[in-house]
């Protein structure tokens, strides 16, 4: 029988974006940091950025592809409802398309050993389970887990109290990604004690009989007191007799406070792991609940206004610790109240986000900037023992490089500088933009003998012999110009072998959707897809697949 392979199928699925790669520009007036250092490993270059995420994750593209250790994301859950900083309504096939388009820059970003972990609720996430195998690898799926965001059942439902949210995680590669333990809870360590003032420390004592037959586990034992045992009926003592008369020797064995009972073994609690593997049921005590969060948020005193489901700090937390180290570099492209990067920055883990919406000014810089003066008492605070330190930059998406002039045809841009000109061309063609203190023609580079040289002006021949005479045979030139003159292309070609001239806009004006500025998760943004009428209806959605 043929193998079939399994992909989901949505009305407009074969539609991509062909994203502009925007540069970033920072506004130095609003990133901030610290005043002084509180330590050697405080992290001053984290970003914030403003802007439409799909826009953002290709502008971060170039620089940071395979260098992001953890994405946490929790994007808009699509319910149908109309929450305040979102419009979280959108059509089900649109919202496929959309977060297929930023899963798969995400997985280009990602670490070979890092991972994606991604919130949702029933509305989406199996739906999204199967996007994620399709994008990430089947085989690269870690686990879906459980997390309990509320702890109360209510009664006013009309169908079952939904009381769970999904956290789906993946690796990028399964085979390289290693998990950190969490460590152990007070709870778990309250089960030892030292009710014998051993000085090896507190222990709990383990059962040295269990139901498996073992062929040396059947003889009979004396207590200190003279009393006599064998293993219950049906069950075996789990080691040999040499066995237990090594732990008798090594006084380890608890035969009850008045030595008469059951021989168990004693477990100490320094011989245990020290780490916890984590569960796949995450309850809220330990990762936390929405109320938790309302109330982080509501202790800022930021704004009156609310986040509807905000996530707490101990659950990103939690995610963080298994998924990073410190210094490692976090990635939220739907930052929505900036919770992952106040737990990344106190975590000492290094940060990312993208948020579009006007509450990146009302909550996230005003937050961040607490948390950098050591300001934020509440979320994991105290269990990470911040006190503030390190900071971020502010960056915003440049606008777009090409415009449409009064008589319909694309030029650059007239807000772009020649800054901005060149790291734009350098953006577009693969270079690294890194201009020359030394050398005019030199403002970027894709490897130590090939440069990039970009300017508006029209070059005449006389001109570009004297630029071939500077790069010289050894070095290849870009040269990114708005016209030459005096020779053809084929005779440029001739003349210099070094220079490489091509015309701005002509070069670039047919590979992006230039001016398009908003991708984000609002249906409001977007236009409604056309339906043929051989079509099915937009909610018709299936899994299927050729053999």
């Amino acid at each position: 029988m043929a193998h079939q392979k399994l992909e989901l199928t949505w009305i407009g699925k074969d539609q991509r974006p062909r994203l502009e790669p925007r540069i970033l520009l920072e506004d130095p007036a609003r990133s901030y940091h610290a005043k002084q250092r509180v330590s050697d490993q405080d992290i001053f270059d984290n970003r914030l950025i403003k802007g439409d995420n799909l826009l953002a994750l290709k502008a971060l593209e170039a620089e940071f592809a395979g260098k992001v250790k953890c994405v946490f994301i929790d994007p808009p859950y699509n319910t149908g409802s109309a929450f305040t900083h979102y419009d979280d309504g959108l059509e089900h096939s649109i919202w496929l398309g959309l977060m297929r388009d930023r899963l798969e820059i995400i997985r280009r970003l990602m670490a070979d050993d890092g991972s994606l972990w991604i919130t949702i609720d029933d509305n989406e996430a199996h739906y999204l389970k199967v996007l994620c195998d399709e994008v990430l690898g089947r085989s690269n799926f870690i686990a879906s887990i459980a997390w309990q965001k509320v702890y109360t059942s209510k009664n006013s439902a009309k169908y079952f109290s939904a009381m769970h949210d999904h956290i789906l995680v993946y690796a990028k590669d399964k085979e390289r990604w290693v998990l950190n333990q969490l460590p152990r809870s007070e709870k778990q360590d309250k089960a030892y004690s030292n009710p014998d003032n051993d000085p090896r420390g507190p222990w709990k004592s383990t059962p040295l009989h269990a139901r498996n037959f073992y062929s040396l586990g059947s003889y009979e034992v004396t207590s200190p007191q003279g009393k006599k045992f064998v293993p219950p009926p049906g069950r075996y003592w789990a080691i040999s007799r040499d066995s237990f008369d090594k732990l008798s020797s090594e006084n380890r064995l608890w035969w009850g406070r008045d030595g008469q009972g059951t021989p168990n073994k004693k477990s100490f609690l320094t011989e245990v792991k020290q780490g916890v593997s984590p569960s796949t049921m995450w309850f809220y005590d330990e990762a936390g609940h929405n109320a938790e969060a309302k109330n982080e948020i509501n202790a800022l005193a930021l704004n009156e206004d609310v986040f509807i489901t905000p996530k707490p700090e101990k659950l990103v937390k939690q995610a963080l610790t298994i998924s990073t180290n410190p210094g490692d570099l976090v990635l939220d492209s739907f930052a929505g109240s900036g919770t992952t990067g106040a737990v990344a920055h106190k975590m000492g883990r290094r940060w990312i986000m993208v948020e579009l919406g006007e509450h990146c000014h009302t909550h996230i810089v005003p937050r961040l900037q607490k948390v950098v003066d050591g300001q934020d008492p509440g979320g994991v605070t105290s269990t990470t023992g911040w006190q503030g330190g390190g900071g971020f930059r502010y960056y915003e998406l440049a606008p777009t490089l090409l415009a449409t002039d009064r008589w319909g045809n694309l030029v650059i841009n007239p807000e772009y500088d020649a800054g901005m000109l060149s790291a734009a061309m350098c953006k577009l063609e693969g270079f690294d933009y890194a201009p020359s203190e030394t050398l005019w023609w030199q403002h970027g580079h894709s490897s130590e003998r090939d440069f990039i040289y970009v300017t508006t002006q029209t070059l005449s021949a006389e001109q570009l012999d004297a630029l071939a005479d500077e790069v010289g045979f050894e070095r290849s030139l870009l040269v990114c110009c708005g016209a030459y003159r005096g020779v053809t292309a084929a005779q440029a070609a001739q003349r210099w072998p070094q220079l490489t001239i091509k015309k701005i806009p002509k070069m670039v004006k047919d590979r992006c959707e230039w001016g398009h500025d908003d991708y984000s998760l609002n249906v409001s943004n977007l236009p409604m897809a056309q339906k043929k009428p051989t079509e099915p209806a937009q909610d018709d959605l299936f899994t299927g697949g050729d053999a």
